[in-house]
């Protein structure tokens, strides 16, 4: 997390050639494992001709094309997701470029759906829209990102908090792996999570199972694996386990509604929770010293375990829960009651951790709010943080002050006083 010795603008040029450089192999590579994936193809079918067909040889011979394939695949899986992830990082950069370089106009989120025309500065020193400050800022991937940067811009906040965030972004600044390896999360990132629907779907009313349905559930799916094995070993007879089948389809019939209710409204929280968690994972990684990242990473946690584990919980649920549509498995699954033990287990999660489904996302947000303008501090060494005066009067005090969005060699310098003399510095509330 050390600041890099290159200047901002050497560094981003450095980054992008070494991702552009990244695809081109990448998609090189991807192109060489696909024409091997066909000639692959090509040779199973041969073998097949000669072994079913002409009888020439041996149908074991089949195996070794289709091991062949099955390497090839999973490598051209991962190269594959290594060029979009190059060209994630190739866009990253070259956006970074054009802000240092002053062609950023227009090629950023703008902030409109923040814009109120009736604010009273917002209009008039260009905080939103196009062109704005707020697209010069913003490098949020999530949309709640974006709300709390723009909340930033829109009002002030108490001494504490300012100070607060400053120590944030001072240590953030020079932190360009973390803001790259959120870069090349995925472009879905952006598009997917929908901060107030998931926080409602977290906090929506309880899905009701009758008392002890669990267990219930649990020694159903015993009793058929007992009696079904009792039956194969000739212990039994096949009534048995036909009676624990009965029971399980009773049991089906009175939790059907809220095991509907959990299944239908579940897929969707659950994929974009697990972006969440994506971003969770790697500031849970980071070492902070300023508190308030301290805060950000630790203060979520919940029955001892962080966020991004408790999510992953949720997740194997879900996966499980999935698991039962596979055709092969459902014969399998149905005796088990896969389906009505897992989707109560999810229900279960959404009542413990739903409640903080809403702190987890601004969470982010607020960490992706931070990324934006410890970005724009890198990029901008020479701007400075306001220091907050003590004083209790309006106070603004500000040396060779110019607007963010005039490039430095065009804008003209001016020195303001406002209110009562400082003893030092200047005094500005953001």
């Amino acid at each position: 997390m050390s600041i890099q010795n290159a200047s901002p603008l050497d560094e981003y040029r450095a980054r992008a050639e070494r991702w552009r450089t990244e695809h081109a192999a990448s998609a090189g590579r991807s192109r060489q494992l696909g024409n091997a994936r066909l000639a692959t193809g090509l040779a199973a079918v041969a073998i097949a001709a000669l072994a079913i067909g002409a009888g020439v040889l041996s149908p074991w011979w089949l195996l070794a094309p289709l091991a062949v394939f099955v390497v090839l695949a999973i490598l051209h899986d991962r190269v594959d997701k290594r060029r979009d992830a190059a060209l994630r990082g190739t866009a990253y950069y070259d956006r970074a470029l054009a802000r240092m370089e002053n062609r950023w106009v227009g090629k950023g989120h703008q902030g409109e759906a923040f814009r109120d025309p009736k604010h009273l500065y917002a209009d008039d020193v260009d905080l939103l829209g196009s062109g704005s400050l707020f697209e010069l800022l913003s490098t949020s991937r999530t949309a709640t990102g974006e709300r709390i940067l723009a909340e930033w811009l829109l009002a002030p906040a108490a001494p504490d908090i300012v100070r607060a965030r400053q120590e944030a972004v001072a240590e953030l600044r020079g932190s360009l792996d973390l803001r790259e390896d959120i870069a090349l999360m995925g472009e879905d990132i952006r598009t997917a999570i929908d901060d107030q629907a998931m926080k409602a779907w977290g906090e929506r009313p309880a899905v009701r199972f009758f008392p002890g349905a669990r267990w219930v559930a649990l020694a159903l799916a015993c009793a058929a694996v007992l009696t079904f094995a009792l039956f194969l070993a000739q212990v039994l007879g096949l009534r048995p386990f036909l009676a624990v089948v009965l029971a399980e389809l009773i049991f089906g019939l009175v939790v059907r509604d809220s095991v509907r209710s959990v299944a239908v409204l579940v897929s969707t929280p659950a994929r974009e929770l697990k972006l969440v968690r994506l971003l969770l994972e790697r500031l849970e990684k980071e070492q902070f010293t300023a508190p308030h990242l301290e805060q950000l990473t630790h203060a979520l946690d919940v029955h001892a375990l962080t966020a991004s584990a408790e999510i992953r919980r949720l997740e194997r649920s879900v996966d499980y829960l999935d698991s039962a549509r596979n055709q092969f498995f459902r014969a399998f699954a149905a005796p088990l009651v896969w389906i009505p033990q897992f989707t109560m287990a999810i229900e279960s999660w959404r009542q413990e951790c739903g409640p903080h489904i809403g702190e987890w996302i601004a969470a982010v947000g607020e960490f992706e709010a931070l990324c934006s303008l410890a970005s724009f501090a890198y990029e901008r060494p020479d701007a400075v943080f306001p220091e907050l005066a003590v004083e209790s009067g309006p106070l603004f005090d500000g040396k060779d002050v110019r607007h963010p969005l005039i490039p430095r060699d065009h804008a003209v310098g001016n020195d303001v006083k406002l209110g009562a003399e400082p003893d030092e510095g200047c005094a500005l509330w953001i």
